[in-house]
Formats: C-alpha cells, sequence, structure tokens
C-alpha cells in the first residue's frame, strides 16, 4: 500500500507536499485548527515563526529580494473571527 505525501510545506518553496499549492493548503489548516482547537495563541505563533522562516527563505531564492507580505497566507486565516 502506498502512503500519500502528508500536507506539510516543501521547502525553500513553501508548497504542500501533497498538492503542491501554496501551504498552508486547505487540508493543512483544517489539520492546524483541529491540533490547536484549544490554543488559538499557541497556533498564531507557530505560524508566525514558520511566516518568518518562509521569508527568510524566499529571499534566499531571490537574490536577497524581501518577500511579499505573507501574513495573510500565514496567520491572517488563524486569527479568531469575531
Amino acid at each position: 500500500m502506498t502512503r500519500r505525501p502528508e500536507h506539510l510545506p516543501s521547502r525553500p518553496t513553501w508548497r504542500c507536499a501533497a498538492c503542491g499549492i501554496a501551504w498552508p493548503c486547505s487540508p493543512a489548516k483544517l489539520r492546524l485548527l483541529g491540533e490547536y482547537r484549544n490554543d488559538r495563541t499557541a497556533l498564531l505563533l507557530y505560524l508566525a515563526t514558520l511566516q518568518v522562516e518562509a521569508a527568510e527563505e524566499f529571499a534566499e531564492l531571490d537574490s536577497g529580494k524581501p518577500a511579499a507580505d505573507l501574513s495573510e497566507r500565514f496567520t491572517g486565516w488563524a486569527r479568531a473571527r469575531s
């Protein structure tokens, strides 16, 4: 039986290893929301850390050029809705 890849980031491109779209993809977001359902602050801190790592890796890939704003991609979707 072949195991499917998990919806994890493939570095340094930060595309999903399973579906190939920009990470976090929808399945990754759902998994993360489930894992951190009782601690949204910890989820946001984790995602903010990954956002910084992604920005650094994107800058290295593009000759030091700053990455586009990644805040909506990494943390905007995870903020608590009022």
